[in-house]
């Protein structure tokens, strides 16, 4: 409603309620009545113009751009409807655009699970095949208070489904009163992205979050009113359930789902991995697990150069998420110099003692 009132589609019940019919069934009521000009809603003297696909057209990659050999759409036949509101949907190109350069990118993410919660880390270079595009990205996105996803892939994709997916959360919430698990919001964007494989959608997230821990109320946003309400808190049960703790799963454009306790993500998780697989463990404090996550990242970012400049670390327990401050990882190189130079001095050091005590 408040975004027919912003756009000023307060008189388009009509063409609207035609296609929100099957989703709400109490959104053809307390509507006004539109006007119609040639099949297409009306409203002051202005054509709005509404194109909506059918499904055949999301099996098509949604920009024609990248591709060599030429691209068959589908033409639609004469008892087909491919589009609502009886307005055109523009023909797509003919054939597919060259790239100047291929639009080839790398990334270095990875999370795992400890006692303390869930550790999130990332690089922040978007590149673009030998191009920095951005050195200070933003790849670790907050969806709410308890849940943050590591990003992957186009940027720009997975920017806009992280809004969607937070927006969709914060709506289930309001309805039921209580957030939803890290299980269901990575099967619902699963399911949000399955429609898309085969695109040239890339998005390949981890959803970092923490379960339970919230007091469902009594007759406040819920479906069923406070009969079912009272039947979720009966006497005895805890308010985080069986379900509370750390949480981890997997998602990717194609539909992919899996749960774990470790992930390493992008074109330098070969090189991230090799330093998890030695430090991760179940017991190990935050401090500790920080630590671990930021050599990973500075292993990789030193060997992929598709990955570096920074290293952003989350952190989510209990309480929600923590962000520490941005660290530059030529720190880590110069630091990492040092201790090479100590190393060696002190190597030194012993090795002339040694000598010193063999000719006495």
């Amino acid at each position: 409603m408040a975004l027919e009132e912003l756009c000023g589609l307060q008189d388009l019940g009509g063409s609207l309620r035609g296609l929100t019919a099957d989703l709400d069934p109490m959104a053809s009521r307390g509507r006004r009545r539109s006007r119609y000009a040639a099949g297409a809603p009306v409203r002051n003297n202005i054509l709005l113009q509404f194109s909506i696909p059918v499904t055949q057209y999301l099996e098509k990659s949604p920009l024609d751009f990248g591709q060599t050999a030429a691209n068959t759409v589908p033409t639609p036949g004469a008892s087909e409807q491919p589009f609502h509101g009886g307005v055109d949907l523009p023909a797509p190109p003919a054939g597919g655009v060259s790239l100047p350069f291929p639009m080839s990118h790398g990334t270095t993410t990875l999370a795992f699970v400890f006692q303390g919660g869930v550790l999130a880390a990332a690089d922040t270079r978007s590149s673009c095949s030998g191009l920095v595009a951005c050195p200070s990205s933003q790849k670790i996105i907050p969806v709410h208070s308890h849940l943050v996803g590591t990003t992957s892939g186009t940027s720009a994709d997975c920017a806009l489904w992280k809004r969607l997916l937070a927006r969709e959360l914060r709506l289930y919430q309001l309805r039921h009163g209580r957030r939803l698990s890290t299980g269901g919001a990575a099967k619902l964007l699963s399911h949000m992205l399955r429609p898309f494989k085969g695109t040239e959608l890339c998005v390949a997230a981890t959803l970092c979050g923490w379960d339970g821990g919230e007091v469902v109320r009594p007759g406040r946003c819920q479906r069923g009113g406070p009969a079912d309400a009272a039947e979720m808190n009966r006497p005895g049960d805890t308010p985080t359930g069986c379900r509370s703790g750390p949480r981890l799963y997997y998602v990717c454009s194609d539909g992919t789902r899996l749960q774990g306790e470790l992930f390493s993500v992008g074109s330098g998780s070969p090189y991230a991995y090799s330093v998890l697989d030695s430090e991760v463990r179940w017991g190990l404090s935050v401090e500790e697990a920080t630590v671990a996550a930021r050599e990973a990242v500075y292993r990789a970012t030193h060997r992929d150069a598709y990955s570096g400049n920074c290293v952003d670390v989350y952190h989510v327990d209990s309480r929600g998420w923590t962000r520490r401050c941005r660290e530059d990882l030529k720190d880590e190189y110069y630091r990492e110099k040092e201790r090479l130079k100590a190393n060696v001095k002190k190597r030194r050091e012993e090795e002339e003692v040694n000598l010193v005590s063999t000719k006495t």
